[in-house]
């Protein structure tokens, strides 16, 4: 296999798990679960922030599907991602969510690690420093 054509098959793998991260969680975030309204209350963001945060994760989702607008949506994930975690961290959510006797066993966690890790793998490959000058070139 060429080593271009090896580079992409993993982009697209990045991309897809990414996405998918992303988008099956919506599903909790949208229908009121009972695990996503006990973790938006405990850091004061119930609902609005259920709902917001999920929007933009629907678009992100959407994103890593698309040829170029990926790359914005690797930003934005890891932004999102990166927020996620530092609310396991550092709030009453903790790393592994309890709520109503049961546990997720910090799947939560794991996936929003994973799809942390995923999207700056994605930024590095995207180059985004490039990116950043052709989108925004240098005036004289």
């Amino acid at each position: 296999m060429k080593s271009k054509r090896k580079y992409r098959t993993i982009e697209m793998l990045l991309r897809i798990v990414t996405a998918i991260i992303l988008i099956q969680t919506l599903h909790f975030k949208f229908t009121g679960h009972p695990e996503a309204v006990h973790i938006f209350s405990a850091i004061g963001m119930e609902p609005w922030g259920r709902f917001g945060i999920g929007a933009i994760e629907l678009i992100a989702g959407v994103l890593l599907f698309l040829p170029n607008l990926w790359k914005i949506a690797a930003v934005i994930t890891s932004g999102l991602m990166f927020g996620a975690i530092g609310f396991h961290l550092f709030t009453s959510v903790g790393v592994v969510v309890e709520y109503d006797g049961t546990s997720d066993g910090g799947q939560l966690f794991a996936m929003a690690v994973v799809a942390f890790l995923f999207s700056c793998t994605l930024m590095y490959r995207a180059n985004l420093p490039e990116m950043y000058r052709s989108y925004f070139p240098k005036r004289d």
